[in-house]
């Protein structure tokens, strides 16, 4: 009898152990599934267009060998809402980098595209030579989001045209040829602002006219940390030894996107932009990525330094889209342009003018400015904490929705991990976060979505990447 209670004793423990295993398993895996994206209601339309496979091939046979895409395996993107972009199977993705920085107000913005549409049936091109309301409106409206005597406005059709036609402004207005950029920087890739951009990526070998690009201000990298006075320093000194001594002026992005989303040191704006003027020259400030509210404190990059430039360029999350740029300076310096006849045929065009004011719109009725504050501190203080996990992380920066993460091997010695960043941006991709990466070495994750992005969004993008470092 005592053999026979013994044996049901041990039938009972290996039932009741093997009814624990499942849920310990369960345990285990649920701890090891990938995030999840945040719940969307919204169904996209049925794609019966050609496939990536079949997109990928005309790519390589009809458009330029330069032109480059993410991915070992392309993703074919026919379709976006807000902050999310579906492929051609519907499946979804959070689309972190905007398309360059570019999608503000968030894909196909009722909105906006309610003013688009209804400009096209009315009028779809005039050019200049003939009024049309719908450009003054956004001249209008533009200007009034602009400090101190910036009130006229220049249309064009991107970053790279408004940062050319500023330099020729700078040029005539001051009378001297010296521009300063700085290292680091991406001003555009045209003949004309290719000199301006100081990435060797981005550069090729032909003249770039007489640009001097300076010690860049890198609070992470640079040679003088976070100290200003000693980087302003280097510009005055550049001045003294590496030119007349007169310069036409000076660009700088607020935040260095193409670089890999470097803030400037603070106060290094006000110091230089005291030395530039000294000299003869004019201030620029290239909002092409920075503006429109995306840095949450400010409405302007600029703003975040305490200073007014002499001229603004901007694009890309000005049209939400739309293939539009714009310069906005002084009357002094804009008088300059009268000399001759300046005309850009589709500056200003009506249906980019009425989707430029209704971004404006948009980013004013839905707050979006706080919006980028109060998710960007959020998103920011959630990196940093997942920064304390994995040692690869060794720098977490930026502002409202203009962040960057920046890998390295060895962060004493910010050895650039190349490789890594390579495999986890692929895997990212697999767990559907679509992010930008940036830097001389490419390996700083630019995260820089649409302005619609929430919360649950930014806890998705940090429960990803903290996904794919675990399994790197």
């Amino acid at each position: 009898m005592q053999r026979q209670l013994k044996k049901s004793i041990s039938i009972a423990k290996r039932a009741c152990f093997s009814s624990l295993r499942p849920s310990a398993a369960a345990a285990a895996a649920a701890e090891n599934a990938p995030p999840q994206l945040p719940p969307f209601n919204y169904q996209p339309r049925p794609y019966n267009g050609p496939s990536a496979d079949e997109v990928l091939a005309k790519r390589k046979r009809f458009l330029g060998p330069s032109i480059l895409h993410f991915y070992q395996k392309p993703v074919n993107i026919v379709e976006g809402k807000m902050q999310y972009l579906f492929d051609e199977s519907g499946r979804r993705y959070l689309d972190a980098f905007a398309g360059i920085v570019t999608v503000s107000c968030g894909h196909c913005h009722p909105e906006v595209l309610n003013a688009i549409i209804e400009q096209s049936k009315l009028l779809q091109h005039t050019t200049t030579i003939y009024l049309n309301h719908a450009m003054t409106d956004y001249a209008e409206a533009l200007a009034s989001k602009m400090p101190g005597n910036l009130k006229v406005v220049y249309f064009v059709n991107s970053g790279t045209e408004a940062n050319e036609l500023a330099t020729l402004m700078a040029r005539l207005y001051t009378g001297n040829l010296g521009m300063i950029s700085l290292r680091n920087a991406y001003h555009g890739g045209s003949s004309g602002t290719l000199g301006l951009t100081a990435v060797s990526t981005w550069k090729y070998p032909v003249p770039e006219g007489n640009v001097h690009h300076i010690m860049n201000p890198d609070p992470y990298r640079g040679a003088f940390g976070a100290d200003a006075q000693r980087y302003a320093k280097e510009v005055q000194d550049h001045i003294e030894y590496g030119s007349s001594g007169k310069v036409g002026g000076f660009i700088a992005e607020t935040v260095q996107g193409v670089g890999g989303a470097i803030e400037l040191a603070p106060g290094y704006l006000k110091l230089v932009y005291d030395i530039i003027r000294k000299v003869g020259g004019v201030c620029i400030a290239d909002e092409v990525q920075t503006g429109f509210g995306r840095m949450g404190s400010h409405y302007w990059g600029f703003e975040t330094q305490g200073v007014i430039p002499d001229i603004v360029t901007m694009a890309k999350g000005i049209g939400n889209g739309l293939p539009l740029g714009a310069v906005v300076t002084t009357p002094e310096i804009a008088s300059v342009m009268a000399q001759k006849t300046q005309l850009n045929t589709f500056g200003g065009n009506p249906v980019c003018s009425a989707g430029g004011l209704a971004v404006l719109r948009v980013l004013d009725k839905e707050k979006r400015q706080a919006h980028c504050a109060n998710v960007g501190s959020h998103l920011l203080d959630r990196l940093r904490s997942l920064m304390e996990r994995h040692d690869i992380i060794g720098d977490v920066r930026g502002r409202g929705l203009m962040v960057g993460v920046e890998l390295v091997t060895d962060r004493k010695e910010k050895t650039p991990a190349k490789d890594e960043t390579l495999v986890v941006f692929e895997k990212l991709k697999d767990l559907g976060v679509l992010v930008g990466k940036g830097g001389l070495h490419g390996n700083v994750f630019r995260i820089k979505p649409p302005m619609c992005f929430t919360k649950d969004d930014a806890d998705f993008v940090v429960d990803a990447l903290d996904y794919a470092l675990s399994k790197l």
